[in-house]
């Protein structure tokens, strides 16, 4: 059986049919990319500024039989990772907030 860490910091719940769901809560570490932030300009006394991200902190190194589910930006930070994944086919209820994933998925 294949182990499943959720490396984000809010828990994921899976829908795969109206009576099945699976709640996958957050494991101790939160994988992240350093980020710092630079100005560019300004719009009407507005900073306008772009994010540089860096490394990646908080991913453990890959473990047989474990996959690890995270944020999209350290997905695609890590593009020779084969067991990262990421909420994928979001569901939003009635107001379009998001309640949910049917899938998981590979960034490429």
């Amino acid at each position: 059986m294949t182990d499943i860490k959720n490396l984000t910091p809010h828990s994921i719940v899976v829908i795969l049919s109206d009576d099945i769901r699976y709640v996958i809560t957050p494991s101790d570490s939160v994988a992240r990319c350093s980020s710092s932030t630079e100005v560019i300009g300004e719009v009407n006394g507005v900073p306008l500024t772009r994010t540089i991200y860096g490394e990646v902190v908080g991913l453990p190194q890959s473990k047989e039989n474990t996959i690890y589910i995270v944020s999209t930006l350290v997905a695609q930070a890590c593009p020779d990772r084969d067991d990262l994944f990421i909420p994928n086919e979001i569901v939003r209820d009635t107001n379009g907030k998001v309640i949910g994933c049917k899938s998981f998925g590979r960034v490429h």
